[in-house]
């Protein structure tokens, strides 16, 4: 199983006082599928539905794979993620697992009967393959790691503080057995029915000979964790861990013998299908192979930059390999080769338009720029000729359209995207929003108070005074002469002259304004950090405070019309209103991915992008609502923060 670094998958990025983040460059560019039903996440409170277009088969991080035979097998991971292969990892469904909690480890005893275990000790059972799943064991404060059934009813899950549970009649009940210990316990592996032995933190190893009546410490002579143990009888076992952790026994855990691990490098998961040939796997892609009990093991290619965390084999060469940001590798040869199924662009999508139902442009992290005209079923790159960051795009037409981001940059296009060209902003500040009310009139914002202004589609961009040097994140013009931006410390400006002067407005808020929308002169929205939703019905002489429902930074916001609106941010964050702000409803995005833009065409049409190259789309209908979110368990750390290499405020 994996290490808990594995850790509430709540927080993916590092976000500074005033902002957006950069992920690190990693995942790979492939051939984009048409998003299918099998992309579907289940609908939240409002009964929307939202629907995978990128990455596919889907970006929410995996954390355990279980292989039954050479084409069955499933995956889970964050915000209850559970996928279902049935031809041997090249396609994916996801299914509707009833949770909404991180879920961690997997095990099948059969094709139909299968156990989840999750945050806030979430215990989910399935006897039909997938297609239903009761909720054992839900809403408590502990956190388990790792599971084991030898068969349909005797099963063992470990997790937090030493929390041994254990089932002999396929979960309708489970029991709390003595550890002995309170280090978290991350992997547990059980070759029948008595025999099975529990890996943790400082070096933990515990053993079991009668079922889990009596657990017995074992001597590793390793304080650190251990995340990963696999046996293939009572007797033979390798167990995995931090710093090249890597330790073998073939007497049932009375001695275990370090082995050596050619590439230094944590260890997250280890599994073994007979006692010689085992692989276990890392951060960075790090896939290693043994084929003689680990006296030697021998790095493979994954063609992976991602962070691992699950690794199953049904046989010694079928294998399939889960990790972070929702990667899935595959073999059918023992890792001689790894095939990466998991197609679209990794990189963060930082903003999104659409000017019609089917027609929109996505733009993001160094320089990416992405096209559909088929309502997000397939995104196609185009080249931006920049490696700058784009932050913000906008389309008066299908043809027409501008880009800004980073140094300054704004791009343009009059032909869809088929040709981008630099235009000459004046400044070199990162510029972050940008709005145009015709093919001609627009405006961008951005570091230090920056507002330039073009008449004449861009061919020249004038400086405009704003009388602020806070960060300006978001700009909308209602038309040609009205406008308000907002930003850093509350800021909020308005121009009525076209922006020839800007003028303070009093918004009741010191916390950074990320988004604004107006649907007219008078009427507007901004968002901002700590669930901030600002209302106004007189052009910013007065903005009220709305009740969000929500604590997470929130990055945008877009209106269709008066009444129907919606908001994103932190943590796959997305509200919505249809009665112009006076209630707002959370919606189950299914993902905990930072969300920083937004784009609806009606009310019922939208677009939602953000980290590790998630765009989510929605048509309105959806299922029945999913489960309240648990109150916050037991915090891990999360591996990997991504850095945004820009100064902050």
């Amino acid at each position: 199983m994996n290490t808990h670094l594995k850790t509430a998958l709540l927080l993916l990025s590092v976000i500074s006082t005033w902002g957006l983040t950069l992920t690190i460059k990693s995942g790979y560019a492939g051939s984009r599928i048409a998003a299918t039903p099998s992309n579907t996440i289940a609908a939240g409170s409002s009964g929307r539905q939202w629907v995978w277009q990128n990455p596919l088969p889907q970006g929410n991080t995996l954390q355990d794979f279980s292989f039954i035979d050479t084409n069955n097998g499933f995956a889970v991971g964050a915000r209850g993620t559970i996928l279902k292969t049935t031809d041997g990892g090249n396609n994916w469904e996801i299914l509707a697992g009833e949770t909404e909690d991180d879920l961690y480890s997997v095990s099948f005893t059969d094709s139909n009967i299968g156990t989840v275990v999750g945050n806030f000790g979430a215990i989910l059972r399935t006897t039909d393959a997938g297609n239903h799943w009761t909720i054992q064991r839900d809403g408590m404060s502990d956190v388990l790691y790792g599971v084991s059934f030898t068969d349909a009813n005797n099963g063992t899950a470990v997790g937090s503080d030493g929390l041994i549970l254990r089932t002999t009649n396929g979960g309708t009940n489970w029991i709390q057995q003595t550890s002995g210990t309170t280090s978290f316990l991350n992997d547990v592996s059980f070759t029948d029915t008595n025999n099975g032995t529990a890996v943790g933190d400082n070096g933990t190893i515990l053993r079991t000979t009668n079922g889990g009546t009596t657990w017995t410490p074992q001597t590793s002579d390793t304080t650190n964790n251990l995340n990963g143990v696999s046996f293939t009888d009572a007797n033979t076992g390798t167990a995995v861990g931090s710093n090249t952790t890597i330790l073998r026994t073939t007497d049932g855990g009375n001695d275990w013998s370090p082995q050596n691990d050619p590439i230094p490098s944590d260890l997250h998961d280890v599994v073994f299908t007979d006692t010689n040939t085992g692989t276990a796997i890392g951060p960075v892609g790090l896939i290693l192979r043994t084929t003689n009990g680990g006296t030697n093991w021998i790095s493979q290619t994954s063609g992976s930059l991602q962070i691992l965390y699950g690794v199953s084999f049904v046989d010694a060469n079928n294998g399939i390999i889960v990790g972070f940001g929702g990667e899935i590798l595959t073999t059918t040869d023992g890792g001689s080769n790894w095939i990466v199924q998991t197609r679209g662009t990794k990189q963060t999508v930082y903003g999104v338009t659409f000017i019609d139902s089917t027609t929109g442009t996505a733009v993001g992290a160094f320089g990416m720029i992405l096209r559909t005209t088929d309502g997000g079923s397939n995104w196609v790159a185009q080249n931006s000729g920049t490696t700058n960051q784009l932050n913000e795009v906008v389309f008066t037409d299908a043809n027409t359209g501008t880009a800004v981001g980073e140094g300054g940059a704004i791009l343009r296009t009059t032909d869809g995207g088929n040709e981008w060209n630099g235009q000459v902003s004046g400044t070199t500040n990162l510029l972050f929003g940008v709005s145009f009310v015709d093919s001609n009139t627009g405006a961008a914002v951005g570091a230090e108070g920056t507002i330039v202004k073009t008449t004449d589609g861009g061919n020249q961009w004038q400086p405009q005074i704003s009388g602020t040097t806070n960060f300006l994140f978001g700009v909308s013009f209602a038309d040609v002469n009205t406008g308000t931006a907002v930003g850093f410390g509350g800021t909020i400006l308005r121009t009525t002259n076209g922006g020839s002067s800007w003028g303070p407005q009093a918004s009741g808020t010191t916390v950074p304004l990320r988004g604004v929308d107006f649907q007219d002169a008078n009427t507007g929205t901004a968002v901002g950090n700590s669930g901030t939703i600002l209302r106004t019905t007189d052009g910013g002489s007065h903005w009220a405070p709305q009740t969000s429902k929500t604590t997470d930074h929130l990055w945008d916001v877009s209106f269709s019309d008066a009444n129907n609106g919606t908001v994103v941010g932190a943590g796959g964050t997305i509200v919505r209103t249809t009665d112009g702000g006076s209630t707002w409803v959370n919606e189950f995005s299914g993902t905990f991915e930072t969300l920083y833009d937004v784009s609806f065409t009606d009310a019922n049409t939208g677009t939602v992008v953000g980290d590790i190259g998630t765009i989510l789309r929605t048509t309105g209908s959806g299922p029945t609502p999913t489960p309240t979110p648990r109150p916050t368990a037991t915090p891990r750390p999360r591996p990997t923060p991504r850095a945004r290499p820009t100064p902050s405020v």
